[in-house]
């Protein structure tokens, strides 16, 4: 396959990637704008989603950057982003709630979140080591090693299936602890929601361009069969 048809082929991956970016960005960026009523930044609904599931021990703090919120369960902190942590906007108040999910999660010993965990030592040299035991094996036509590149690319694939039920369900859990304790109301939990919902997008795209290419090199392998 060459580079052309390697750009072709992975093009509906590309153009779904570009796709969720533009609404993750364009829905962060209109909620934003909205201050909820209660003036709850993000710290402080994390911090209140966390009381809600009982969870205690975990720090949250700043830091650097724009949408690089995530938790940490090594250190048990959770570190929200500057457009985030002390702003009281509905789209703070939705992402620094789904990271409490996360710590929810953990402390309910959510077994999806679990496996990522486990995963990602695996992923992490499957997704080094992939690409050159392919290329190694592509050169020298032997299909053991081309083989086992794709089953090293497979793991990026399994933790990428893994991550959809585990962000989805973090935002379930950030979405009612935020109804159920009042935190926000009406439009403004729709609010959320829908940053919640658009940053789901781009975890289906992630999953959905790792299937694409797993499929491409399939059909490499495939075709280095036949030959």
């Amino acid at each position: 396959m060459g580079y052309f048809s390697y750009l072709l082929f992975m093009l509906p991956a590309l153009v779904i990637s570009m796709l969720a970016q533009a609404s993750v960005q364009s829905t962060f960026h209109k909620y934003s704008g909205i201050r909820n009523i209660r003036g709850l930044n993000g710290r402080e609904a994390a911090a209140r989603v966390l009381s809600f599931y009982g969870v205690t021990g975990v720090v949250i703090e700043p830091v650097a950057g724009k949408l690089n919120d995530h938790y940490d369960p090594r250190t048990n902190v959770i570190r929200l982003s500057d457009p985030v942590c002390y702003v009281d906007s509905v789209a703070a108040v939705g992402v620094a709630a789904h990271e409490a999910g996360h710590a929810a999660q953990y402390a309910a010993h959510y077994a999806p979140i679990r496996w990522r965990a486990a995963l990602v030592p695996v992923t992490q040299i499957g997704s080094n080591l992939s690409m050159p035991v392919l290329l190694i094996g592509y050169f020298f036509q032997y299909r053991a090693l081309i083989l086992a590149g794709i089953i090293l690319y497979s793991f990026s694939v399994l933790f990428s299936l893994v991550t959809l039920p585990v962000e989805l369900n973090a935002s379930a859990r950030a979405v009612a602890a935020l109804r159920d304790s009042g935190a926000l109301y009406g439009e403004e939990l729709e609010g959320a929601q829908r940053v919640l919902r658009a940053a789901a997008m781009t975890y289906l795209a992630a999953t959905f361009t790792a299937l694409w290419s797993l499929l491409r090199l399939l059909l490499i392998f495939g075709n280095r069969r036949q030959r």
